[in-house]
């Protein structure tokens, strides 16, 4: 797998690839972000492009990971405290998830945001996005966005001015910050400031097959016990030889086999087929569609897989 193709993977939407070439192509290292707001665990789903900023160090990107404690405050998730102590968390989870520490800058909003330069952006970028533009680039991430408040719809404009004040040469998120990066494209060079190329990564569906929600308790957090994982994968939803909203196929395809070079082995007895290996997810699928494979017998592997991954977050986070 060349550069590209390992940048590439498991993404959803590039804006633009031919732009991403361009910085796999110059001599300068890029740098890459992604931001994530501190508000609580973290979960499978901010592990998806965590593991998408492993590939862009492999592929010599720098990372730099924003520990949002002010976008979370403005979110109403905390008071400034709550959410500070939260990214301290966030921090070491990240870290116990195998980024590169030489690689890897850390960032709080707070140590930045603040500023007058940074607030002058903020003022300047508000008169040329209309009220609309900036709820419809926040509806997708806001908490309540039947009745948003005024903090949350200066967000996506902090969002955009991160980029440039990060000097971020590609912006990583899930496909559900679009709009809010399509914003940092479009106005920042009204700024005079360069835009982003942008990385989207799909949303893998929660444990019950909706959407991912920690207030839903649908998810697996980083750091939970490896009893509890295996609780929660064996009783997840996976219909038979169903692909869509299937969480134990996305948490293979996602989790797995990015992380597990050798691959997946499938024990199960020799009276339902013995053991199986897959080198590759497409394989996999593929099988679990056919209905060569059971679901319980995925579930169970997959457990595995997930519990040997996330050992080393769990030793380090409970010690």
């Amino acid at each position: 797998m060349d550069k590209l193709e390992l940048v590439m993977r498991n993404t959803e939407e590039i804006v633009t690839v031919d732009e991403l070439k361009g910085l796999l192509e110059q001599s300068r290292r890029p740098r890459a972000y992604v931001g994530y707001e501190t508000s609580g665990k973290v979960h499978l789903g901010h592990m998806l492009t965590a593991n998408k900023l492993l590939d862009l160090q492999k592929s010599g990107f720098d990372v730099v990971v924003l520990l949002a404690d002010l976008h979370a405050f403005l979110n109403e998730k905390g008071t400034l405290e709550e959410v500070r102590k939260i990214a301290d968390y966030n921090r070491d989870c990240f870290m116990a998830l195998g980024l590169d520490p030489e690689r890897t800058e850390f960032v709080y909003g707070t140590d930045y945001q603040l500023k007058p330069e940074y607030m002058l952006k903020i003022l300047q970028m508000a008169r040329n996005t209309t009220l609309n533009r900036a709820r419809r680039s926040m509806d997708e991430v806001s908490r309540n966005a039947e009745n948003p408040m005024v903090s949350q719809m200066i967000y996506p404009l902090m969002q955009a001015i991160d980029i440039a004040d990060l000097k971020i040469d590609l912006a990583v998120g899930g496909i559900d910050q679009r709009k809010i990066h399509m914003l940092a494209r479009e106005e920042l060079p009204r700024l005079g400031l360069p835009a982003p190329v942008c990385m989207h990564t799909p949303l893998i569906p929660g444990l019950n097959g909706e959407k991912m929600s920690s207030s839903k308790g649908n998810n697996i957090a980083v750091d939970e016990p490896a009893e509890e994982i295996e609780k929660k994968i064996k009783s997840a939803f996976c219909p038979a030889k169903v692909v869509e909203n299937n969480p134990v196929l996305a948490i293979c395809k996602y989790h797995v086999f990015p992380r597990m070079e050798a691959g997946m082995t499938i024990r199960r007895p020799a009276k339902f087929g013995g053991d199986v290996h897959y080198e590759n997810y497409e394989k996999l699928e593929a099988d679990f569609v056919s209905g060569a494979m059971h679901p319980m017998d995925l579930k169970k592997a997959c457990a595995e897989c997930m519990n040997e991954i996330l050992a080393p977050v769990r030793e380090k986070m409970n010690g």
